[in-house]
């Protein structure tokens, strides 16, 4: 069945379709979902909040673009929601007094990381920083654009960015540093 025919089906509420739907994009989308969750539970939880929205505004899906990528703007629309619903609950680190020490590495060898160890890493981060850095780095927004979505100042953005690139630049330095002391110890 072709997208079209799934997206149709979904209009008109068709169990079948939406499952169809549910397995050709939950793996993709979770991934989408965990990269702002704080853990695999909790990104499971937004992937269900996301296909629930996508379900119930399907019809609302023009056909121009991409539809993959309509479905990750409702998924990462749902995560930034559970965000600030959530965000009275998570720990909170004022920025002004998080201090954070560049490595001067400015890069890292690709395959020294495992895909696991890089989002261990990027999961590691205050969820600020993380909301940020996923949302400028990987979702390609402007940070003017995080900033309205966050509501938050432009320079804040710009900030938890830089801070979140200086932190995961130490974390995987750390980690290089324990690989390569593994690796010599081994030898």
């Amino acid at each position: 069945m072709s997208d079209q025919q799934i997206i149709e089906g979904c209009a008109k509420h068709e169990r079948r379709a939406q499952q169809l739907l549910y397995d050709r994009y939950s793996r993709f989308l979770l991934g989408v979902c965990l990269r702002y969750a704080t853990d695999k539970a909790e990104a499971e939880d937004i992937l269900q909040d996301s296909f629930l929205k996508i379900f119930f505004n399907i019809k609302d899906y023009s056909g121009t673009g991409s539809f993959i990528g309509w479905l990750r703007k409702v998924a990462v629309n749902t995560a930034i929601t559970n965000y600030h619903k959530n965000l009275k609950f998570r720990y909170h680190i004022e920025i002004e007094e998080y201090v954070s020490v560049e490595t001067g590495v400015t890069s890292f060898e690709e395959d020294f990381f495992t895909s696991d160890e890089l989002y261990k890493v990027l999961n590691e981060l205050p969820p600020g920083y993380r909301m940020v850095f996923n949302m400028y780095a990987i979702e390609g927004y402007k940070h003017k654009e995080i900033a309205e979505i966050l509501d938050i100042d432009t320079n804040t953005s710009k900030s938890q960015y830089s801070r979140a690139k200086a932190v995961i630049r130490e974390k995987l330095e750390k980690l290089r540093t324990l690989k390569s002391n593994y690796s010599a110890d081994g030898e």
